[in-house]
């Protein structure tokens, strides 16, 4: 069995493990002293180190070995998405983060069915962590959102911004030349409307079309990156 990934602030020589991260450590993992573990604090840096003591509330890590992390990618990568019902957005979450992405921005547009909240935004951001965590990262993507379509697309500042949606007729970015960071934006149920597709054009967006089949929020959110990240080169 691979040694167990931990997210932390910060690392001392000696660094104690809390909260969440410990119960699922203590209820979950039955971590005990003696295991040896891997702390991250969301840098390209992870840390081999030896349980030295488990209490109630905390188990410390005594710091053996740091290491660049060569499973993150290269390349900047971004997630748009608007919120689906049910475990839908958990999914393109978590996926995203497997796939290497650097942020989630997940956004409510005109036909999304679903509605935010802190809970449901902490949990999210949980997903992408533990994700995170099974692939191997040292980063966990953060998890961002916003209430406002237009307001989300311009918070990402990349080099390549694309928008799938599926009255698209042709990808209008030469793909074959795609190099740099990029920002990815995939719609809610039912799909984006006309004047969101306007909205994202006048943002800088270009077109980015998935093929003639429908395809559900969640498929296309994982298509979509899959197709970047591979142009990027960070499936080869």
């Amino acid at each position: 069995m691979s040694e167990r990934r931990f997210f932390v602030d910060k690392i001392e020589p000696v660094t104690a493990v809390t909260g969440e991260e410990f119960r699922h450590a203590a209820g979950v993992l039955r971590v005990k002293k003696g295991d040896f573990v891997i702390l991250c604090d969301n840098t390209r840096f992870e840390y081999r180190g030896e349980v030295i003591s488990v209490d109630k509330v905390s188990f410390s890590v005594k710091i053996a070995e740091k290491r660049e992390n060569d499973r993150e990618a290269k390349a900047d990568v971004t997630l748009l998405c608007g919120y689906l019902k049910g475990d839908k957005t958990e999914y393109s979450v978590q996926k995203a983060a497997e796939l290497g992405v650097k942020r989630v921005v997940v956004f409510r547009s005109e036909h999304c069915a679903a509605y935010m909240n802190e809970n449901k935004l902490s949990r999210l951001n949980k997903v992408a962590a533990e994700a995170a965590k099974q692939c191997g990262r040292s980063v966990a993507p953060q998890v961002v959102y916003f209430d406002d379509f237009a307001a989300a697309l311009s918070s990402v500042n990349a080099e390549n911004k694309l928008f799938a949606c599926e009255f698209a007729s042709e990808t209008t970015r030469d793909m074959s030349r795609l190099s740099g960071s990029a920002a990815v934006v995939v719609g809610p149920e039912g799909g984006f409307t006309e004047a969101e597709a306007r909205r994202a054009r006048e943002l800088g967006y270009d077109t980015l079309y998935l093929g003639r089949r429908i395809l559900r929020a969640d498929t296309a959110a994982v298509t979509a990156l899959s197709v970047v990240m591979w142009l990027l080169g960070e499936l080869k």
